[in-house]
């Protein structure tokens, strides 16, 4: 039992270094090809900050884990909605901008309702993978081509989330390739030791595997978009927090487990099905409502969202 928690625990450690080394070293080779921060930001540092889930979910498919697979993606954007925005509006109220909200409450509530039905189908295969992957590509071409045109606030803040993981200017091309391997390499062996960790610990406590992947693993990959959140909630950067975490929502939905599902077709367990598929979509509808009101969260609003998620993980804890 020791030993699956210092993997549980060394996986979540070399998950969170091998994003930030993907991501900033993703982000310097685009610089240094004259990619603009826009793409960058809607882009690499979307994928880059996703890429925890993404090794987790995918190595836990291929493990026979399907509980962790997709209880990490549904979990994650639980635990993104209630726990990280609760908190970063705990810290300071989050506006919401108003031209952007359309656009972005589409997409949110969209993949929300396409992981649903994915989920109710119960079995993701090739098919609604494709349709997934196909959806986040159509919803970063509207997004990147919307704010090219007008350079709203939305393209200033993609911006700003790039330029805010920089690499020293001399760096060479050597270097930055180096860090987006040992990225890659650090996500797929924290993955590993995550998923092996986890399975070991959810039979020892006699919980499901969806348990501790809608718990555990969700919030352990979900922790450099806490930190990120923070840091950006400290630094006055509301916007930089709440769009974080839309966009990493999306992310998880469309993109991880879209990918996953090409990779290996995931059977879904009932108890998600029954219940934390529609909390994940009861969640999403709430946040949308608190956005669009007033065009803000507010710490009452983020407290609410907190306390939720304190009542959730102890439901799941105990059923």
């Amino acid at each position: 039992m020791t030993e699956s928690l210092l993997l549980i625990a060394g996986g979540l450690v070399l998950l969170a270094l091998g994003g930030e080394l993907l991501v900033r070293g993703a982000v310097g080779m685009a610089s240094r090809l004259g990619i603009s921060p826009l793409l960058a930001g809607l882009t690499i540092v979307g994928f880059g900050t996703s890429m925890p889930e993404l090794a987790t979910s995918v190595q836990a498919a291929l493990a026979g884990s399907p509980g962790i697979a997709i209880g990490n993606v549904v979990g994650s954007n639980i635990a993104n909605i209630l726990f990280i925005l609760g908190v970063s509006a705990l810290i300071l109220p989050l506006p919401v901008n108003p031209a952007s909200f359309t656009r972005d409450s589409l997409a949110l509530g969209g993949s929300a309702l396409l992981c649903t039905g994915a989920v109710l189908t119960g079995t993701i295969g090739l098919a609604a993978g494709l349709i997934l992957l196909a959806s986040l590509v159509g919803y970063l071409w509207w997004a990147y081509k919307s704010e090219s045109a007008s350079h709203d606030a939305e393209a200033v803040r993609h911006e700003h989330e790039a330029e805010d993981r920089p690499v020293p200017p001399n760096t060479g091309p050597v270097v930055l390739g180096g860090m987006v391997i040992a990225g890659l390499a650090a996500a797929i062996y924290g993955a590993g030791w995550l998923v092996e960790g986890a399975v070991v610990v959810a039979a020892a406590a006699g919980l499901s595997e969806s348990v501790i992947g809608l718990t555990v693993v969700a919030v352990g990959t979900s922790l450099p978009e806490l930190i990120a959140c923070i840091v950006a909630v400290i630094r006055k950067h509301e916007d930089v927090a709440l769009g974080n975490v839309v966009g990493s929502c999306i992310y998880n939905i469309l993109g991880i487990l879209g990918i996953t599902a090409m990779i290996q077709p995931i059977a879904v367990p009932a108890e998600i099905a029954n219940f934390d598929i529609w909390m994940m979509l009861a969640v999403t509808a709430l946040l949308l409502v608190q956005l669009r009101s007033g065009w803000r969260l507010s710490r009452a609003e983020g407290a609410l969202l907190v306390a939720i998620y304190v009542g959730y993980t102890l439901f799941l804890a105990l059923r």
